[in-house]
Formats: structure tokens, sequence, C-alpha cells
């Protein structure tokens, strides 16, 4: 049966067309229609698909950041005396992941126009095995500093599928839902951090603190093989995601992409910086077995997320990151005055609330990117552009900023532990670090409040 495109368009779908027919679907699970800003195709038969590819792809994000991060736990089970690593060389060993995962972000995002959505979901939760099946055969008492480094390295792979979901998910919804959507996806992404640290913590408290750190990959890699096999059978590719074309010589123009950019490495840099660093300065403020509640400000700053996309679609998502980065400028300074009470429970606590507000910024930081461009987009459909071009235009660029925002934010986790390393190195305590956080989170504030809040360009309104 044929679909008549006009019809289609303005809302007037065909009373017995198949699922398969409103959408347009070709072999290899390929969708050649897909008009998400329609009602009623919304309803027909958008809101399911988009659901199910939004199920699929948290699971292997989730298990992407697992296999990221999964050295945060890993060097928690590596004594010095048996391993012969010291503090410094074990914050290098999270730093690598987080660079490369920084890295493959870019490449990542547009791999996604390249392959399709999940097509490219297959490959790179396949390429997980990698890091994971090398740490499982290298890691052994006598193995050298570098040569875990690279092992290290090749597990930021896990820290790619984060911008390539976000972007792919980014398509699926219409611009009303994008906030909630893009905050359940990268929410049910973030926990895997705390997931693993949790899977820890239950190895050591039913084998003890002695056992080998391999039994987490034995869990993890058969977890790798089945969100492989269950992203080939149920997600779907979206022909014209791979549209895509100059997208990011085109957003890298826009000055907004480097301040969003920017304000990302506030919010999900110190997410995953502190994700991969907690655990050790726990250890090296004197904590015996830091494993049972380093879980914590990971397992709260992925949970709220999506309330930070919730409030970001009510409040505009620049008032509430404006807001959030004043509540992280002071939790920092009580994370500070808490690290010199030497109080393990206030310390814990102060540093998993500040973990809670990078997860709410988080969330508003990623409704601020589509909304950039639909505000864009309502600015042209004013001076008579054709709608479906300009809500494509702005679907693209914001897949794009996806990629770009994701890579320079993942660096600031870099930063994060650079500073810890640095600041230990030095003084011995994070007191360096923390108030290098604080005046960096008070610059963030500022500059939202500069640019999005306080006056508004006529462009940007609704931002």
């Amino acid at each position: 049966m044929a679909i008549d495109t006009n019809a289609t368009t303005t809302g007037l779908l065909p009373p017995k067309a198949s699922d398969d027919e409103l959408l347009q679907r070709r072999p290899h699970r390929w969708i050649d229609r897909w008009l998400p800003e329609d009602q009623q195709f919304w309803e027909a038969v958008g809101s399911r698909t988009a659901r199910r590819n939004l199920v699929f792809s948290i699971l292997s994000e989730h298990i992407g950041f697992s296999v990221w991060t999964i050295w945060s736990v890993l060097v928690l089970f590596m004594p010095q005396k048996t391993y012969g690593f010291s503090v410094s060389d074990k914050f290098l060993l999270t730093t690598t992941p987080a660079a490369l995962g920084s890295f493959v972000r870019l490449p990542y995002t547009f791999a996604i126009a390249k392959f399709g959505g999940r097509n490219w979901t297959v490959i790179s939760a396949g390429l997980l095995l990698i890091p994971s099946v090398l740490a499982l055969v290298l890691l052994k008492p006598g193995v050298s500093l570098n040569t875990l480094l690279v092992v290290t390295a090749l597990a930021g792979v896990g820290g790619g599928n984060f911008a390539s979901s976000m972007a792919n998910i980014n398509n699926f919804y219409p611009q009303r839902l994008k906030g909630r959507a893009l905050g359940l996806n990268a929410g049910g992404g973030n926990i895997g951090v705390a997931t693993v640290q949790i899977v820890g913590a239950v190895i050591i408290a039913v084998f003890g603190a002695a056992t080998d750190p391999r039994v987490l990959l034995y869990i993890y890699i058969p977890l790798v093989l089945a969100v492989t096999a269950t992203a080939w059978m149920r997600m779907d590719n979206l022909t014209e995601a791979t549209n895509d074309s100059g997208a990011l010589r085109e957003v890298a123009r826009h000055r907004h992409t480097w301040i969003i950019s920017f304000l990302y490495i506030g919010t999900f840099g110190s997410f995953i910086g502190f994700g991969f660093a907690f655990g050790q300065v726990l250890a090296a403020s004197g904590v015996a077995h830091p494993i049972y509640v380093v879980w914590l400000g990971a397992f709260v700053g992925s949970l709220i997320r999506p309330v930070g996309g919730a409030l970001a679609d009510r409040f505009r998502g620049s008032t509430v990151t404006s807001w959030n980065f004043v509540a992280m400028t002071a939790v920092s300074g009580a994370v500070l005055a808490t690290s010199h009470a030497k109080s393990v429970p206030l310390f814990v606590t102060a540093f998993t609330v500040l973990f809670a507000l990078t997860g709410i910024g988080n969330g508003a930081v990623y409704k601020m990117i589509p909304a950039i461009f639909h505000a864009r987009a309502l600015t042209k459909l004013n001076e008579g552009a054709d709608p479906e071009r300009e809500n494509f235009q702005a679907r693209r660029l914001a897949s794009a900023l996806v990629g770009v925002a994701g890579a320079v934010g993942a660096f600031g986790g870099v930063l994060v532990q650079i500073a810890f390393r640095q600041s230990f190195l030095s003084t011995g305590t994070g007191d360096a670090a923390y108030s290098a956080f604080i005046a960096f989170y008070a610059l963030c504030a500022v500059l939202t409040w500069t640019v999005y809040v306080r006056s508004p360009h006529d462009s940007l309104i609704g931002v």
C-alpha cells in the first residue's frame, strides 16, 4: 500500500496502514519516514518505536559506562604491596580511560550518520569486548604500569557509547519530549558507573577484599555479549539521520556550541571525574573499605539526571543550569569544609549532594542543546521557511552539538583527576582541587546567567 506523503506530513494518516507502511520500513531495520513532530504520526506509531529504541539504547550505554569506569573499581582490588602501584599510579590508571573516552565521542556521534543508529550501537557494544578481554588476560600481580595504561586507555571506548546513544535518541523524539527522553537515556547510562561499583562492593562482601579483581570481568563480558545481541535484534536505523554531511563544521561555527561545551565540563566532566576518582579520594583519606560507599555518589547523580531534564522542560534549561551551578559552588565549599572536619559520614554526604547536583546539571544542559536550535528554527519559520526542513535541521545540528559537548565535557573528567592527583602529590590532601572546583562552578554560574538568563537574544528565547 502506498503512503500519501502529503497526507502524512499534515497529520492525515491512512486509517488502515500498518506500522511498517507508516514507517516505510526497509530490510535490516531501516526506517525511511520519521516525523516525530507530527502528533498523529507520533501517537499512531512513533512513540512505540521511539520508546523501544530508547530502552535498548539505555542498556547499551549502561554497559558502556560500566566498562569505561570499571577501573575505578579494579584499582581498589589492587593493594600496593601486591601490585606495587602508588596512589598517583592508580590515578593515572583511571585517567587514561577518561581521556580516550572524551576523544572518541566525536567520531562516535557521527558514526550514527555513517552506519545508522542500530548498526553503530551493535558495533560500539561489541568493541567493549576488547578492553574487557585484555584486562582479563593481563591483570595479574607483576604486570607493568605501562602495560596496564594501554589496557585502561582502551576501556575509553565505553565513553564513546554515550555520545552516539544521545545523538541517536535525539533523532527519535519530538522537541517537547527531548528533555525527558535524553534525561532518561543519559541517566540510565550514567548509572552504569554506580552499578559496576555496587557489583564490586558485593564481590568484596561475599568473597573478601583479597579477591582476584578479574571476577568483575567474568561478570561483565557475558553482559556485553547480551547487550550486543539485543541491540541487533530490537533497535532501528533512521534514514534521515544519515543525511548529515557537514553537520560538525556547521555546528562548530556557532559560539553557543563552545559555551554549552564549557558548561558541560562543569556538569558531566565533574560527574565522570568524581566517578573515577571518588574511591581513591576516600582511600587516600584513610577510609578502610571505600568500595562500600564509593557507589553512592554516582548512583544518586545518575538517578536524578532525568529530574534535571524534567525541571528544564518546565522552567527552561538555562534557568535550572544557572541556579544549579550556584548550588554546586556552595556544596563544593561544604565538601572542602567536611574534609577538614575528619568526619567520613559528613564528607560522604556532602560529596553525594555534589554528585546529585552534577546529575541535575547534566539533564538541564542537555535540554538546552536542542532548545537552542529549536528556537533558531522558530525564528526562520516566522520568516516563512519550510517547517519540515527546519525541524530536520534543528535535530541534525542538535545531534552534532551533542557529540561536541559530550567530548569536551568528558575531557573535564580528565581535568578533575589531574586536579586530584596534583593536589594529593603536592599537599597530601584534596584541598587545592576543591578550591579549583569552587572557582570553576562560580564562573559557570555567571556565564550561564549572563548569556542565557539575564537578557537572551531573541533567537534564544525559551532556551
